[in-house]
């Protein structure tokens, strides 16, 4: 394949959306040009709807907030009641690992 922009050769890549979404893309080894092809597109708009088809509401318990999991989640990743996960804070929200 070759670049539209400088007629470059294009080599495939590996990349991710910070939300941890793998694709793929080909990159201008001449000019830096990256393409990705709708194929790769449409498959993480497919997977970022997925990930946003969950709503949770915040509530107040005590003097701590709490966000309730979908049962869909619970079962996909096993989660026991009372189990321990781990907060982590990311740039643009707050990722829980089991």
């Amino acid at each position: 394949m070759n670049c539209t922009k400088c007629v470059g050769k294009m080599v495939e890549r590996k990349g991710s959306t910070p939300e941890g979404i793998e694709y793929a893309y080909f990159k201008c080894r001449k000019c830096g040009e990256e393409i990705v092809d709708m194929k790769q597109l449409h498959s993480v708009a497919q997977k970022y709807r997925e990930m946003k088809k969950y709503t949770a509401k915040i509530s107040k318990w005590g003097e701590s907030f709490a966000v309730r999991i979908p049962k869909e989640l619970v079962k996909q990743y096993k989660l026991k009641q009372n189990e321990d996960v781990t907060l982590v804070p990311e740039k643009k929200g707050i990722k829980i690992v089991a």
